[in-house]
């Protein structure tokens, strides 16, 4: 059984504007287990620390196949990538309406094989991942090189908080 350690509390402060979130995970890869709550906890605190009001979002955990598949849909490459993102309610759009951040399509496999080639834990490659799509999704792009720099410093400074909070150990499924 899995036990979460009881001496943080990931809630939101009354003078925080997060509003908790329906955060729907599928897990349709067998690549790389993980602990979907404990994935669940991990994103819920990453919205608060983004500071993101929504009333939902979703993360498709995906096959190598799937992801080439929406890949050559939707960007007409059918090699596999990392994640794929579909923001639909922009942060504005909240205001007294029902709030939809968007979809995200991640690729485990992609991580997997990333991590193994870098020497890399690919748990933390999996939340740099959910990371990415996050920023993505709050409308952070990395089309060009300044972008892409400034993308990836966010990245790092959330992956780092995630790896203190301890949710890479909880994030293990065993």
């Amino acid at each position: 059984m899995e036990r979460w350690p009881k001496q943080k509390s990931y809630r939101p402060s009354k003078n925080s504007s997060y509003s908790l979130s329906k955060i729907y995970l599928y897990n349709a890869q067998r690549d790389l287990p993980f602990s979907l709550p404990s994935m669940r906890k991990a994103i819920s605190f990453l919205l608060q620390e983004l500071r993101i009001t929504t009333d939902e979002v979703s993360f498709h955990f995906v096959t190598e196949r799937k992801i080439c598949e929406l890949h050559k849909e939707f960007f007409n490459d059918p090699t596999p990538t990392d994640c794929i993102t579909f923001p639909l309610d922009a942060l504005e759009e909240k205001k007294g309406s029902f709030h939809i951040l968007g979809e995200a399509f991640i690729c485990p496999r992609t991580a997997l094989l990333y991590s193994k080639t870098h020497k890399m834990d690919p748990f933390q490659e999996l939340y740099r991942y959910v990371i990415h799509c996050l920023l993505h999704l709050i409308g952070y792009t990395d089309t060009d090189p300044q972008q892409r720099a400034k993308m990836k410093r966010k990245e790092n400074a959330y992956l780092k908080k995630i790896i203190q909070e301890g949710f890479l150990k909880y994030t293990r499924r065993d």
